[in-house]
């Protein structure tokens, strides 16, 4: 059951999201080899294959973390993860997101956090997501699909002493 929720095969007319899996590591990698790509994170250096493969199998373990191609091409465009998943406060929160620098600008994004928040109000009422405060494109891109700046932490011992800007989604009511 917690496979379903969290590692979802989720498509619209742009972006196609599926299970992370270890045969996907060269596809992934060779996106997240852009340095470019996490000059604004807060682990800027993920462009690094040692890096890299610490972040890649955390997501393995972690049994949210999520492929993200493009629907026409179906070529490898990034990823994210569902984690820190509470079912008696129903929220989780999504992250370690990245897409390929030519889909920035919204378009994508704005989809593959549709689908996921879509996917996450069947189960959950708030999604969390955690941006390194100095993360200026991140905290504008949230923002653009409505999530709301809840708090900021200097120094956030949750976050490995990162400082974190913390931003959520509540589901709206049916009606």
């Amino acid at each position: 059951m917690t496979d379903q929720l969290l590692q979802p095969t989720l498509t619209g007319q742009m972006v196609h999201i599926e299970p992370l899996s270890a045969e996907h590591y060269d596809a992934l990698f060779a996106v997240a080899s852009d340095p470019l790509i996490w000059e604004q994170h807060p682990a800027h250096d993920r462009w690094r294959p040692e890096v890299f493969r610490k972040l890649f199998d955390s997501g393995l373990e972690s049994s949210g973390a999520l492929l993200v191609r493009d629907v026409a091409t179906k070529e490898v465009i990034g990823s994210s993860r569902y984690y820190a998943w509470q079912p008696a406060e129903r929220h989780v929160s999504i992250g370690y997101t990245f897409l390929a620098r030519r889909c920035w600008g919204g378009t994508y994004n704005h989809e593959m956090k549709r689908l996921m928040l879509e996917h996450a109000f069947g189960f959950v009422d708030t999604v969390w997501f955690h941006i390194g405060i100095a993360n200026i494109r991140s905290r504008r891109a949230i923002a653009a699909i409505g999530a709301q700046l809840s708090h900021e932490v200097e120094n956030d011992p949750a976050r490995g002493g990162l400082s974190m800007a913390y931003y959520s989604i509540t589901r709206q009511p049916r009606l």
